[in-house]
């Protein structure tokens, strides 16, 4: 392999934080935040949604709007009724 062209594989936590559910995985995204997970000080991710908390995976049908899209398209074409 060529050196400096690659780039850093790391082990990064995940954050869910609708759930505040944490998962360890290896990537390579760059992060400026650190999170103490188990003894380790480790990269953070912030995700909005990950497998705990879409209504797929957990059975619920709950929406997480964080920054308003739906009240926004709503507002923008408005809702037809139906015929």
């Amino acid at each position: 392999m060529k050196k400096d062209i690659h780039p850093n594989y790391r082990t990064v936590v995940f954050m869910d934080m609708s759930s505040n559910h944490k998962f360890v995985t290896r990537s390579t995204v760059d992060t400026r935040e650190t999170i103490e997970h188990e003894g380790q000080t480790l990269p953070l991710v912030k995700l909005e949604v990950s497998s705990m908390s879409h209504p797929f995976y957990t059975g619920k049908n709950v929406f997480v709007d964080t920054a308003g899209r739906v009240e926004k398209f709503q507002k923008r074409f408005g809702v037809k009724e139906k015929k």
